[in-house]
């Protein structure tokens, strides 16, 4: 006979492990079958369209050179092409770099320090183009990346519109499995796009119409779901275009963690700007719950079956303390686990899944502090910073090649 205390830690940790079950394997398991059979086709055209680039930069001197050669090689008519820098009270040669571009038709802003939002408001006002291409400086650009995003546009229905991210090979297991992520996403988002509609496009390359932006709210931390949404909510749809590329490097796992704490912090905010997410509005109500808020919720409830497990009956107690205490050793074990040794292949994913899920808990720092105080600078090898930084380089020298995300 199984005592009240047992009866509800049985029901918590069901509960809690589905809910994880869901989020992990049901619902890509559900878009996926939704997907094959949705026919939702994209009406393309050849028209070329005015584009206004406008590059939001802070401390960008790395990669700014290397970006703006990489537009300006792009499979696209040059004078329809106008470019802007804005720098966020660049403290390194951003704004030195910029200038010196000034005669192949760069036009630059600088502002003070306050955030990519604010950096964003400030510099769209001046840029004239049909469609606006928001780029952060870091990626570089295939060739025909903007003519592929560009044709999309022929569907009215269209208002914003991606390209697949390519991430470079990593070097070491910490790299490639900090990319994971992006692997899924980039799934998850080419689905939808099957479906109907992404509730976000890349914050490093996003192509929308000038008609549809809308300035951002101060201290907005995801400036590449919140113009989208707004888009989205007036009937129009946004898409991951395959067939436009955009490359970039694999960050470390300290820098993937910064990041995530500040996208789960997004959608933390974006509850409280947009409380019709939730309502029946959002044509997209299912899919944005279960790929979006589905992921949040899965580090509460690693808590709650951490915290059931103390409760159940002895030998399910037993099984699940030891599985648990060996998923958190492994996770453990990894920074001492060298990349040559066969056991890094396990520890790696394990140690990148629980930073992750730390860094959805840490999230909720965005109720207490400054929301752009959550932004921070993306952390690499030293290696790949020497390298995107050495000039002369075409961009196409150095489109790094790797793994599709």
């Amino acid at each position: 006979m199984l005592a009240p205390i047992q009866i509800i830690c049985i029901a918590v940790f069901t509960l809690a492990c589905g809910a994880m079950f869901y989020a992990l394997f049901g619902y890509p398991l559900l878009l996926d079958w939704m997907a094959k059979h949705s026919h939702n086709p994209v009406q393309k055209d050849d028209k070329l369209r005015t584009v206004s680039f406008v590059i939001a930069v802070y401390n960008g001197e790395k990669f700014l050179e290397r970006k703006l050669k990489a537009i300006f090689e792009q499979n696209y008519p040059r004078e329809l092409i106008d470019v802007l820098v804005v720098s966020d009270g660049s403290t390194d040669r951003t704004d030195e770099i910029a200038r010196s571009f000034a005669n192949q038709g760069v036009r630059f802003l600088r502002v003070a320090h306050g955030g990519k939002a604010a950096a964003l408001n400030a510099a769209v006002p001046l840029a004239a183009g049909e469609i606006l291409a928001l780029n952060d400086v870091r990626q570089t650009l295939d060739r025909d990346c903007l003519r592929n995003i560009i044709a999309c546009f022929g569907d009215p229905k269209v208002g914003a519109v991606s390209p697949q991210t390519i991430i470079v090979q990593g070097e070491t297991h910490e790299e490639t499995t900090t990319s994971l992520y992006w692997r899924y996403e980039h799934w998850i988002r080419l689905r939808l796009t099957r479906i109907d509609s992404t509730f976000g496009y890349s914050g490093a390359f996003a192509a929308i119409r000038r008609s549809l932006w809308t300035p951002l709210p101060p201290g907005t931390l995801l400036d590449d779901v919140y113009e989208p949404l707004v888009a989205f909510f007036k009937g129009h749809r946004i898409l991951m275009e395959p067939s436009a590329t955009m490359y970039d490097y694999p960050t470390v796992l300290n820098s993937e963690f910064r990041r995530k704490v500040r996208l789960q912090a997004g959608l933390y905010q974006m509850l409280k700007i947009m409380p019709e997410l939730l309502s029946a509005r959002n044509r997209m109500r299912l899919h944005f719950l279960s790929a979006k808020y589905g992921r949040i919720v899965i580090p509460y409830c690693m808590i709650a079956v951490a915290l059931a497990t103390i409760g159940l009956p002895p030998y399910w107690r037993a099984v699940a303390g030891w599985g648990q205490g060996l998923f958190y050793a492994l996770a453990a074990l990894d920074p001492v686990v060298s990349d040559g040794i066969p056991l890094k292949k396990v520890t790696s994913p394990v140690r990148t899944f629980v930073v992750l899920m730390a860094a959805s808990l840490a999230a909720v720092r965005v109720y207490f502090v400054q929301p752009t105080s959550l932004w921070k600078e993306a952390s690499y090898r030293s290696a790949i910073a020497e390298q995107t930084a050495q000039p002369g380089d075409s961009s196409e020298s150095k489109v790094p090649k790797g793994s599709e995300v």
